[in-house]
């Protein structure tokens, strides 16, 4: 039989009595109290709430798609156990050295589980897109919290931003980038809009020498930099040489390939494509990459609108000076001062 509480009370006074039930107490509610202490609960992109250390020390990037260059911004990159090789971005490796030979564990749907799982992450960060790939890992009770990789527009990628700054403890970081896009899509906006749209330079965004388009980002990048995609109603696809001759656009813009190059000689050469006026006046253009490509959504792009606008309408933009942008970009939120040489060979791209 348990004894009563007035029995117990016979042998200790009220006082040391009450203190015992408090400890009793306290022990009991400690597990409770540390778990909710020590967890909280986030919105990923795909709409899903996940549940995640309140304060993260390991994370694993399955993705691009700007992801690590929002870890760098929010976050703390030492706390990056792992992720696919960042050799494609040279700068960016540069001023964070501690990301350039981390285990790679695969990205999007094609994973390496055992690597994941001997790195114990206490979250994966990968793509909205990753159908098969998110669920190997959250069946490991592994938390994913997914990213658009790409699938942002130039106001959706805000939601992105905030997430990632609920995600690390940041949301002043994250609201700061914010308010630095709003400045400069203001500032193109204010310059241009004034311009009617028959005015406006037409632009192909080319993904590659097959003339591939990406319209899901393409489409918001050219218009924030005041141009018009000529493809904006396409979608994402391959675009013929006669299709091209008849849109007839102004500028061609070429993004970087994943292997590194740039395939602006391929389309300046290609002998059906020799009638486009923007290759009979020259204005076939490789947009920088710096810490991220400058043509693809990442907390980067501001720069990558500010190079458009200007090479679109260089006498509108003659008083941007890029080298001061990057400057003032990469030492905000890379925590990182750019040097002229550094800033100049990101520009080189088409010297």
């Amino acid at each position: 039989m348990v004894p009563s509480g007035v029995a117990i009370m016979k042998g200790i006074s009220f006082v040391k009595y009450f203190a015992i039930l408090s400890i009793i107490g306290l022990i009991c509610i400690a597990p409770v109290f540390a778990e909710s202490a020590g967890t909280h609960t986030v919105t990923d992109m795909s709409g899903t709430e996940i549940s995640v250390p309140t304060d993260i020390q390991s994370i694993l990037i399955a993705c691009q798609g700007g992801v690590a260059q929002e870890i760098v911004i929010m976050g703390d990159p030492k706390k990056v156990v792992g992720m696919s090789a960042m050799n494609l971005f040279p700068m960016f490796t540069k001023m964070f050295p501690e990301l350039k030979n981390l285990p790679d564990a695969g990205s999007f749907d094609d994973l390496n589980m055992e690597t994941i799982l001997k790195l114990k992450p206490d979250v994966v960060i990968n793509s909205v897109t990753a159908k098969k790939g998110n669920p190997k890992i959250t069946e490991n009770g592994i938390p994913v919290f997914q990213a658009l990789t790409g699938k942002a527009t130039a106001d959706t990628i805000y939601n992105e931003f905030r997430a990632f700054g609920d995600l690390l403890n940041n949301k002043a970081k994250s609201e700061e980038l914010i308010a630095y896009w709003d400045e400069k899509k203001k500032f193109i906006n204010d310059r241009l809009k004034s311009l009617p749209d028959d005015k406006r330079k037409t632009v192909f965004y080319a993904s590659n020498k097959d003339l591939g388009t990406d319209t899901s980002w393409g489409v918001s990048y050219v218009a924030t930099s005041g141009g018009i995609n000529v493809a904006k109603d396409l979608g994402d696809a391959k675009v013929n040489p006669e299709k091209l001759a008849e849109w007839n656009p102004d500028v061609i813009i070429v993004q970087g390939s994943t292997d590194g190059k740039y395939p602006d000689k391929d389309i300046i050469n290609n002998p059906q494509l020799s009638g486009l006026s923007a290759i009979k006046n020259g204005q076939v253009y490789n947009v920088p990459n710096g810490g991220f490509w400058w043509c693809r959504p990442s907390p980067e792009s501001p720069l990558g609108f500010l190079w458009l606008a200007k090479t679109l309408y260089p006498d509108t933009f003659a008083d941007v000076d890029m080298k001061k942008e990057m400057k003032t970009f990469f030492k905000t939120f890379y925590r990182y001062d750019l040097s002229d040489d550094e800033a100049d060979a990101i520009l080189s791209v088409n010297k």
